[in-house]
């Protein structure tokens, strides 16, 4: 049997609720960011040979947003963090 998994106290400080709420909203920024640049680069494009479609050009809008908030959550271009630190400094002051 495997035990359950405890919480240990985290020496890192976790951001305050308003916070977490202002970085969720500049990733979410970078992440539209991204989706408008994926789709210019051709990203979700179908090819003409074995492509999905209709459906799959109705689609692809969803998928290309979905790869570019991985992609933020992920460090991103960095944009969400700037964002983040901008939006911050515009609440605290």
């Amino acid at each position: 049997m495997i035990p359950p998994l405890t919480s240990a106290p985290s020496t890192i400080s976790q951001p305050t609720p308003p916070d977490a709420r202002l970085r969720e909203a500049a990733i979410e920024l970078e992440a539209t960011f991204l989706a408008e640049m994926l789709k210019y680069a051709g990203l979700g494009e179908s090819s003409d040979g074995f492509g999905g479609g209709a459906g799959e050009d109705q689609f692809a809008s969803f998928l290309r947003l979905e790869q570019a908030r991985e992609m933020a959550r992920s460090g991103g271009i960095g944009l969400a963090e700037t964002l983040f630190m901008a939006l911050k400094e515009s609440t605290d002051g």
